[in-house]
């Protein structure tokens, strides 16, 4: 088993990267959120990896935090999700909104993350509640509130609604995010600091 990659970083791309490791480029998967977490090509990059094996081929997946790659774990554990669903749902939404949303049995929150339907919520929740729990939470930011989350889905709806991909307006949604440090936005000011780093 491939644990851990560790190697330069060759291309890059929002699903998919490779990493040359002593004259071996590995393909490596990647979801989202790990994207925006390692550097720029040709720099030293350090994954943590998960490997699919199938009758037909071998997929690597790769993670910037063990956080990650362990929800991974726990998500393709549940019955309906492989991992290129459960690489869209870390795409689709932040590590820490999942684990409060499926702690919390909120399966309107889950089914509003792409490939995530009713049934496959209402599992996520019955067999991971208690698991998700259990994540250490070193690394992690407290838990956005309820009102903030809203403030998020309605701000991606607008950009998604105007036009821009959803990878593209949760990416610039979550930069502004990190720059508030905490400070609550309202909708219009989310969209309108997002566009800011869309246009750049």
């Amino acid at each position: 088993m491939i644990a851990t990659l560790t190697g330069i970083l060759k291309t890059k791309s929002p699903t998919e990267i490779v990493v040359n490791t002593n004259g071996v480029g590995y393909a490596v998967s990647i979801p989202l959120s790990t994207f925006e977490k390692i550097g720029a090509v040709d720099t030293a990059v350090t994954l943590f990896t998960h490997l699919v094996v199938r009758e037909d081929a071998l997929q690597l997946y790769g993670f910037a935090t063990e956080n990650e790659r362990e929800v991974f774990r726990l998500l393709i554990t549940v019955n309906g999700i492989g991992p290129k669903i459960a690489q869209g749902i870390l795409s689709g939404i932040t590590l820490d909104e999942l684990k409060r949303h499926i702690a919390g049995g909120n399966i309107s929150a889950l089914t509003s993350v792409p490939g995530v339907g009713k049934k496959t919520a209402e599992r996520l929740v019955v067999e991971l509640r208690e698991k998700v729990s259990r994540i250490s939470p070193a690394g992690i930011s407290g838990y956005p509130s309820d009102e903030a989350s809203n403030v998020r889905a309605e701000a991606l709806l607008a950009l998604t609604s105007l036009g821009y991909q959803r990878a593209v307006a949760e990416k610039a949604i979550r930069q502004v995010l990190n720059e508030q440090n905490g400070k609550t936005l309202s909708i219009e000011e989310l969209i309108k600091s997002a566009l800011r780093f869309i246009s750049r």
